[in-house]
């Protein structure tokens, strides 16, 4: 059974899907055609086909976040947030829904600057990310606060840590299995500081901010986290004013030959402590698989842009994945090429995170990529056919509850886009036979446009 709750959405969108798919259409941008192009309406879905079996272990939420335009948007990073998911359980896919993140400048847009400079932190498009920890679900975007959701997708609102939290939040906060902290940062704020260091306690409880001296405004998309150390990249792709206050919707970052590119390394246990910078070959770094230390030794892993940004905010170059070995006894960084495979959205097993990870599996040309991080070998997991390859998003690691506690024993779950029928399946693979056909596929009563991340809630 589908119910389609468009009366929810603003009043102001009431274009039908065709005419929305024109306009779109007309204005030539890759991220307003085919898989790209916004979906018109909020569904609910109730007992959904399946195509396989669903593992019985399997019990909670698969939520993923990601721009859907109710207007033209000048850049795919600027649309509205909507949340696509799928309740599991009892073997079951008990429901979909797909909800916008009503944020408090939804209907009523106003702007994320003030005429002073200063920042409206709850005007947001919270379309980026979707995490759970302490008992809230966060929607995220790294430009304003995160807004908190219910697992059945309706907006609770700004979610500012009891008042705690004046900052953006970033859209890539990480969770430490050992201790339970989320560790997070800010950035945004054109006077100094540009950026703020942030972390909750296991219970909510924000209990650190601590500023980083950077000498500008950068995207600072992502971040690492080890056991012992908190790991900022500060990359050459800067703020540009003229961009900003132009109105024609561009991002307002390019690339900066005189920058340079570094990472900044601050001790876990002296929070407050000197942060060392260890200087890069310049390159931009959109997402980190992993990083994990041994107390001399730092190596993070991620997808390696050699340069972006420089005459506009297209995608253009290619990013593979890049091993950084920090040597914090002498001072110095390697860097080498893991692979030369074209991925992007690396996911690790969560109960990794800060720890020496075995895989990461990332979204490949036409299929899911897994790379072994210590030999560089990879395997693929392929969708459609080589006439109509699938379209998959970004893949999440849910861990079996009574196989082995190892990266084998489970599961990952992604969205796929099927050209052939135009429409999206939620898809299960079995980890421990990644290139093998899913155990399953949730067929989706619409298609579910390309977006970011999300992840699984347990229940």
């Amino acid at each position: 059974m589908t119910e389609t709750t468009s009366d929810q959405a603003d009043s102001t969108f009431v274009d039908s899907s065709r005419e929305r798919s024109s306009a779109l259409f007309g204005a030539g941008e890759f991220f307003r055609v085919g898989n790209y192009a916004p979906v018109a309406d909020e569904l609910t879905a109730f007992d959904l086909p399946v195509e396989g079996a669903i593992p019985s272990e399997l019990d909670g939420w698969y939520l993923r976040n990601g721009p859907n335009p109710r207007q033209p948007t000048g850049h795919w990073f600027t649309g509205d947030g909507m949340i696509h998911g799928v309740r599991i359980e009892n073997g079951r896919a008990a429901w979909y829904r797909n909800r916008w993140v009503r944020t408090d400048s939804f209907v009523d847009p106003f702007p994320l600057y003030n005429a002073d400079g200063t920042r409206n932190l709850r005007a947001s498009v919270a379309n980026t990310h979707v995490v759970n920890h302490a008992g809230k679900t966060l929607a995220l975007v790294e430009s304003s606060l995160p807004y908190e959701i219910t697992n059945d997708l309706e907006t609770v609102g700004a979610y500012d840590f009891g008042g705690k939290l004046v900052d953006a939040m970033t859209a890539h906060p990480k969770i430490c299995p050992t201790t339970g902290e989320l560790h997070f940062f800010g950035y945004g704020n054109i006077f100094t500081p540009h950026v703020t260091y942030h972390r909750a306690d296991a219970n909510g409880e924000l209990v650190i901010d601590r500023p980083l001296d950077v000498p500008a405004l950068t995207m600072m998309h992502d971040f690492a986290l080890t056991a012992n150390y908190v790991v900022f990249m500060d990359l050459p792709i800067v703020f540009n004013v003229d961009i900003a206050v132009s109105g024609r919707g561009d991002m307002p970052y390019r690339w900066d030959d005189g920058y340079g590119a570094r990472f900044g390394v601050l001790r876990r246990d002296d929070p407050f402590g000197q942060v060392r910078w260890f200087d890069i070959d310049p390159c931009y770094i959109f997402h980190v698989a992993n990083a994990h230390d041994d107390g001399r030794t730092l190596v993070l892993q991620a997808v390696r842009y050699p340069e972006l940004w420089r005459e506009n905010g297209g995608f253009d170059a290619d990013g593979v994945m890049w091993t950084w070995t920090i040597d914090l006894q002498n001072g110095t960084v390697r860097e080498s090429q893991l692979d030369d495979r074209v991925v992007e959205f690396p996911r690790i097993d969560d109960r990794l995170a800060t720890l020496p990870a075995r895989y990461a599996v990332s979204v490949g040309d036409a299929g899911l990529i897994r790379h072994d991080l210590v030999t560089g070998a990879a395997v693929e997991h392929r969708f459609g056919t080589d006439s109509a390859p699938g379209g998959p998003g970004e893949a999440v690691f849910v861990p079996s509850t009574s196989g082995p506690a190892d990266e084998s024993s489970g599961w990952y779950l992604g969205y796929v886009y099927d050209p052939e029928r135009d429409g999206s399946d939620l898809v299960i693979i079995d980890a421990s036979d990644f290139g093998a056909p899913p155990v399953a596929k949730i067929k989706l009563p619409q298609r579910v446009p390309y977006g970011f991340h999300g992840n699984w809630i347990s229940a």
